[in-house]
């Protein structure tokens, strides 16, 4: 038996959900297609999300790409079907590959495994991204270094905290509708380990009061910068991001298990904290960074 998931047409953090939902309801050893033929658009974290679906079946599942070519071929540049290929059964006809130089996307789909990913990541980001960091978004050169060691750091997390690899891909995009037309860069890094909360629990242990669960998990390690770790000075990677967004009126949301924790700034209009939703392994990070404005 195959349970067919449907992929909304508009796949971005927010519309994943009804992904989660869905899968929430399957047994994972059980086959399941994902459905993305009516699919025009996806973010950053869809396309990493999806990835990160794979994964988590016991039973290797399917997946029918875009009917629109103009989306599957923008799939095809941020090299999604490439790592697809290798945990997917794909249906549809996959475009033709892409030299890296042809691609418009900022960093393409990339695994997060080693702590030498990172690495790479990092580089990529700093040879191509430099002129759209300073001259799009108006970010000085120094914040450019902060933009970039906030991205390792959370790429760092995947390989400390996941357990297994994760995925990372950034796009700049022009935000008509929600910023006036500003530029902005949006980091998605997904990854289907063991979240939060167990990663926790795994140092400091589950007996705790019966307010513990996927939410405090989040918040502790979001807010007051817990970590797995004992030794001092560990565990303020993402609490560092957290401060770092803020200041740049940027947008930050994690969502590991089944809460979701957000930084919002004015220009959103997110909820701050969801619990309750359905369960999925590992955690799914976005950061959104606006274009600072020439009188911020």
């Amino acid at each position: 038996m195959t349970t067919i998931i449907i992929v909304p047409p508009s796949l971005d953090d927010q519309s994943f959900e009804q992904i989660f939902d869905q899968l929430a309801l399957i047994p994972p050893d059980e086959k399941v297609l994902v459905d993305a033929r009516r699919t025009r658009w996806a973010s950053p974290f869809g396309l990493t999300a999806l990835l990160t679906v794979a994964q988590t079946r016991l039973e290797r599942p399917a997946l029918a790409i875009p009917e629109n070519e103009d989306t599957a071929s923008y799939w095809g540049r941020a090299s999604f079907f490439r790592h697809a290929e290798s945990l997917y059964d794909i249906s549809g006809r996959v475009p033709r590959s892409r030299q890296a130089s042809e691609s418009s996307v900022l960093l393409e789909v990339t695994p997060v495994v080693h702590t030498q990913d990172v690495h790479t990541v990092v580089e990529n980001i700093q040879q191509r991204a430099r002129a759209i960091l300073q001259e799009k978004l108006h970010l000085q050169s120094k914040v450019t270094m902060r933009f970039t060691m906030a991205l390792s750091e959370i790429c760092q997390n995947v390989i400390e905290h996941a357990g297994t690899g994760g995925w990372v891909a950034v796009q700049a995009y022009k935000w008509q509708q929600r910023l006036g037309g500003r530029s902005v860069v949006v980091i998605a890094v997904c990854d289907a380990g063991m979240g939060f909360r167990k990663s926790l629990e795994s140092a400091h242990g589950s007996e705790r009061d019966d307010r513990w669960g996927d939410r405090m998990a989040l918040e502790e390690t979001m807010m007051r910068g817990v970590s797995r770790f004992r030794d001092p000075g560990r565990g303020q990677g993402l609490a560092g991001v957290k401060r770092f967004i803020g200041n740049w009126q940027g947008k930050f949301s994690v969502r590991s298990g089944t809460a979701r924790i957000a930084i919002v700034p004015e220009w959103d209009q997110d909820e701050v904290m969801r619990e309750g939703l359905a369960p999925f392994p590992g955690a799914q990070v976005q950061i959104t960074i606006p274009e600072r404005m020439p009188d911020a």
